[in-house]
């Protein structure tokens, strides 16, 4: 296998939250001197900060970061953690009258305090938050739950003079422009670039927070190369030639005692300016790097974009996105210094992209990633490593989709049983979506609030049965009629549902960690994370222009072998796309009643044969003769997929103390990612293992030696054919045990239940521990992984010998792909050893112990 192979495509992991909206504390003040701004000029924004150390496998930041939403003149923040539950870690700030500008919101890290820095259309403002090393000086982090860093936000002075100052009205800021930059400078002073209504940047200078002093106005012309501190404002500020040079974009990039401004503006031209010197160190025209009409060069570049992204090895890179009518161009350079304190900018690639709308884009020192809307409104990420691909290959993110808008309720089903599996399976809607559905299918009669699963669950039936018994006349209607009157009702809640959740899905901008390589998508109502995909995952899912590269036909040493399995692969979605959701069906019962996937599989394929009106057997056949050893590619696939293993699994080891892995991924949001990412595989997985029986049983049916190579007849087949049944079953079974919600047991239940376990020798006991269900109801599958299966892949992980845990540096995709690598075999039912029934008669989940129910 090309090593490469499983990072050139990635997931999107977003299981819609099933817990209640989180608390928010909120804090609403109103700068003195401000007057109300309408604050229907600016769109909704996103962003986020990685601590500096968060992958660093000791520190107190450990996997945290901060992520903000802003609407208006509301700033919503939350704090995240992969390892541990971060207790009053969301806040509303209610700036009352003061939109803030998208992008208007910055973190920086001093010793003792987390400093956010806000920027509003009428003022900036510094806000200290204690810093969590400093917090937690000294303490090993062992605990489940920890203070975030807004726990006692409410107790700050937000109208204290000296942690705000207001934007002067003359020459204001500039009308076409929502760049902003800031920074600390090394001496504690807080600074804000914003662009200039007159032209150019203006730098408003609040000095340390524990110094008295004054707030300054810095103000530079392009010729000077005086510096002038300003106490107060001066109508002139930092100035090219005139209004055109307007900043469309600005970033910052800090030095010991400096800082350099760099500023994108509508002229086209890139600015680069040395705080501290007061000098414009550097203009570069960047229509010199894309092809330019005269209509482009004339037209103000308002759509151009800027990001920064500096490499202790390789220094600073700048990322430009030049927008254009109908076409857009990423442009990479590196910052090079000459000599006389001038600086130049190296070349280092251009990247043409699709008509799309780019929405935001992130930057590294060897990749750019990009999230765009297509005119269809759908979101697509793409991302591209710049050094390495000469070519200009974007690589695909394959996005979650929304929920289908379809829901097939059958003669044999209950509508109402029907709809709420639909709605209330997990991962499908978030509880906040159908929260917001409900309280408009109520007609705003009742306030539905922090309602649990399982009491959401219980209003909406409440809710749509009273509405649908009221419409309901006293003539007598036919059990069809009856029938049908349901699924209107239910269909028309459910499309509010698929409303709201749509609304809370849409994307506002993207969180590269540039210390993990982690990729976070910022959704309107909650996160969702990007994760590399398997090898047969990564085949399955490419489009078919990707499929048929150079590149991705070269995945195995044996190109012959490679260019077979693309083959294969292709015939599997070409059997994919041609199977109706009631075709589908037949598999689905199958698996439910144990009953021979073989058998469905030949009677899909019977469905098939008989219905197929555009020659996709034919397309089929004539594929398949490409294929040079078909048997072997089967058997290629098919080990790639299966997950049994000889060997017993080894009890967890308990996890040192001092080396501070006790909690290490055991938060929530960790746990939930994890467990989703197993249940998208599984999916996945359980379509190619039901597409690969079909295909196999059009091999058998065929019979034709050209096709099955030679001698390799029957025999080989039928092993082949017995090999992929169980690998189907297997998938069914954790897909299934994915989206099974866990009971709710009482502690003493659960404590009773571990003793006599203990007594009986029956199970680990030592790696149960009772504990209350968190916030959202678990589904087994999370259950297991939290008390059981998590303990044992991070021993695995990082208690080997020969591993230096001081020196370990956490990076997301390798450790999010070997997590759940290492999760599956736990999960998987033939392997020895199978702890998975044992964690849940642990935990008293005796009706989940039952075989999965008919659907």
């Amino acid at each position: 296998m090309a090593a490469g192979l499983a990072e050139r495509s990635y997931m999107e992991l977003g299981p819609a939250p099933r817990a209640p909206p989180r608390r928010l504390r909120e804090v609403s003040f109103s700068p003195p001197g401000t007057a109300p701004v309408p604050s229907g000029r600016y769109g909704d924004s996103a962003g986020g900060f990685c601590y500096r150390e968060c992958a660093q496998l000791g520190a107190a930041t450990r996997n945290r970061c901060v992520r903000w939403t802003t609407s208006g003149d509301t700033l919503e923040l939350v704090e995240e953690s992969l390892d541990t539950e971060l207790l009053n870690n969301a806040v509303r700030l209610h700036i009352q009258g003061c939109p803030l500008l998208p992008g208007g919101v910055h973190l920086c890290e001093v010793q003792n305090h987390l400093v956010l820095l806000l920027v509003t259309v009428q003022s900036v403002h510094r806000v200290l938050l204690p810093h969590p090393a400093y917090a937690y000086r000294g303490d090993l982090i062992t605990e489940s739950q920890m203070q975030s860093v807004f726990t006692d936000v409410g107790k700050i002075n937000f109208r204290d003079p000296s942690s705000y100052y207001l934007i002067p009205s003359v020459p204001g800021l500039a009308a076409n422009s929502v760049a902003s930059a800031a920074w600390l400078s090394s001496d504690g002073e807080a600074l804000f670039a914003l662009p200039s209504a007159a032209g150019g940047i203006f730098v408003i200078k609040l000095p340390p927070h524990d110094v008295p002093g004054v707030v300054s106005v810095v103000e530079l012309k392009q010729s000077s190369v005086v510096q002038r501190f300003l106490t107060g404002w001066m109508p002139t500020a930092i100035r090219g030639d005139g209004p055109s040079d307007v900043p469309i974009s600005l970033a910052v990039h800090c030095l010991d005692h400096d800082a350099f401004l760099f500023a994108l503006c509508q002229d086209h031209k890139l600015r680069m300016w040395s705080y501290k010197d007061q000098m414009c160190l550097m203009v570069a025209d960047l229509l010199e790097f894309m092809p330019v009409s005269r209509d482009l060069r004339l037209a103000a570049g308002t759509g151009h974009r800027l990001r920064l992204a500096f490499s202790q090895s390789l220094g600073l890179y700048l990322g430009v996105y030049m927008h254009a009518p109908k076409r857009g161009q990423f442009c990479v350079f590196q910052l090079v210094s000459t000599e006389s304190n001038r600086y130049s900018l190296d070349h280092i690639s251009s990247l043409f992209s699709s008509q799309e709308t780019l929405i935001d884009f992130a930057l590294t020192s060897a990749e750019i990633w990009a999230l765009w809307h297509n005119e269809e409104n759908q979101t697509i990420v793409k991302y591209i490593n710049f050094e390495q691909n000469v070519a200009g290959q974007w690589n695909q993110v394959f996005m979650q989709p929304l929920p289908e808008e379809e829901v097939t309720v059958r003669h044999d089903q209950d509508p109402r049983e029907t709809y709420l599996e639909y709605l209330f399976t997990p991962g499908r809607f978030s509880n906040a979506a159908i929260q917001k559905a409900l309280q408009i299918f109520s007609q705003g009669t009742e306030r539905h609030m922090d309602l649990t699963w399982d009491e959401l669950k219980k209003e909406v039936t409440l809710a749509v049965e009273n509405e649908f018994q009221g419409s309901v006349t006293e003539y007598e209607c036919s059990p069809e009629e009856f029938c049908q009157l349901q699924v209107d009702f239910w269909s028309k809640f459910c499309a509010c549902c698929l409303q709201y959740q749509e609304a809370l899905s849409r994307p506002l901008a993207l969180l590269l960690n540039p210390y993990t390589n982690m990729v976070c998508l910022l959704k309107k109502g909650f996160v969702s994370f990007l994760v590399p995909c398997s090898l047969v995952d990564h085949l399955y899912l490419l489009s078919n222009e990707h499929l048929l590269t150079e590149e991705d036909a070269a995945i195995f040493d044996d190109l012959e072998m490679s260019r077979d399995v693309v083959c294969l692969v292709q015939c599997l979605r070409l059997i994919g796309e041609s199977i109706s959701m009631e075709i589908a069906f037949i598999m689905e019962m199958a698996c439910s009643r144990l009953q021979p996937p073989e058998k469905a599989a030949e009677q899909i394929l019977g469905d098939l044969i008989a219905n197929d009106t555009e020659n996709v057997m034919e397309d089929i056949h004539s594929k398949l003769q490409e294929i040079r050893n078909p048997i072997h590619a089967i058997g290629v696939l098919i080990r790639e997929m299966d997950y049994e293993t000889d060997t017993d699994m080894e009890r967890a080891h308990p996890l040192n103390m001092r080396l501070n892995l006790t909690q290490l991924y055991g938060s929530s949001t960790a746990v939930s990612v994890v467990c989703w990412g197993v249940c998208k595989i599984a999916m996945i997985r359980f379509q190619i293992c039901r597409d690969l029986l079909i295909l196999q049983q059009l091999l058998l049916r065929l019979g034709d030696p050209m096709v099955l190579g030679g001698g390799q007849l029957f025999q080989s087949q039928q092993d082949l054919l017995h090999r992929t049944s169980p690998l189907l079953l297997s998938y069914y079974l954790i897909r299934w045990a994915s989206q099974c919600l866990a009971s709710d047991i009482p502690i003493d239940t659960l404590e009773s239940n571990l003793q006599h376990l203990s007594v009986l020798e029956l199970a680990d006991t030592t790696v149960l521990t009772p504990h209350k269900l968190v916030s959202s109801p678990q589904t087994i599958v999370e259950l297991f992984f939290r008390d059981v299966a998590r303990k044992h892949i991070v021993s695995r992980l990082f208690l080997q010998p020969n591993t230096s845990l001081i020196e370990t540096s956490l990076n997301w995709p390798h450790l999010i792909t070997a997590i759940v690598a290492d999760f599956l075999p736990l999960l998987w039912p033939s392997n020895p050893g199978f702890l998975f029934p044992e964690c849940l008669i642990g935990s008293c989940q005796y009706t989940q112990l039952q075989l999965p129910p008919d659907r």
